[in-house]
């Protein structure tokens, strides 16, 4: 497995395009696919640390999400092109948590923001273990090197309706 190198702040996903089967009867992007978009970013920041399917295949682990709550702001198109990124807000001896924001890949705007909690887990026995100590270290380097965005603004948002 080779060493992930020095992951840039936040990092960046690679461009995906919103695409016309992702579309709702509204006609834009649905809510389903926000989620896929964020995903996939996740997946390749994962990958950079040395966390995709290389890693679940020799170390039978993988990490799996708890908890998300995302956060609508702005529409998106079939055709849009997007780029998500992905912070790393913080982490304990089995858990990540992290954050996400989706933006249009032209036009810069902010779409959508997510941010979730992820476990890691024994693919075998399906229970959540400790990372190992290399994981760790790598995590504290990208927490270290995230830590220079300072924790974002919509981060540790929750739902509720406000009674007047």
């Amino acid at each position: 497995m080779s060493q992930p190198s020095r992951t840039p702040a936040p990092f960046t996903g690679s461009i995906q395009t919103v695409r016309s089967e992702w579309l709702d009867y509204n006609g834009h992007l649905n809510m389903a696919y926000y989620n896929v978009l964020f995903d996939t970013a996740l997946d390749e920041a994962f990958i950079h640390l040395g966390l995709g399917p290389d890693y679940a295949r020799e170390r039978g682990a993988s990490f799996f999400t708890a908890e998300t709550h995302l956060c609508y702001l702005r529409e998106l198109n079939g055709g849009d092109p997007v780029r998500a990124t992905v912070q790393l807000v913080d982490f304990d001896a089995k858990r990540a948590h992290l954050y996400q924001e989706l933006h249009h890949a032209d036009d810069g705007f902010l779409s959508a923001t997510s941010e979730q909690v992820s476990l890691h887990v024994d693919l075998q026995a399906r229970k959540v273990i400790p990372w190992p100590q290399d994981v760790l270290e790598r995590l504290e380097e990208m927490r270290e090197s995230h830590a220079v965005l300072g924790r974002p603004e919509r981060c540790g948002r929750r739902i509720s309706l406000e009674r007047r």
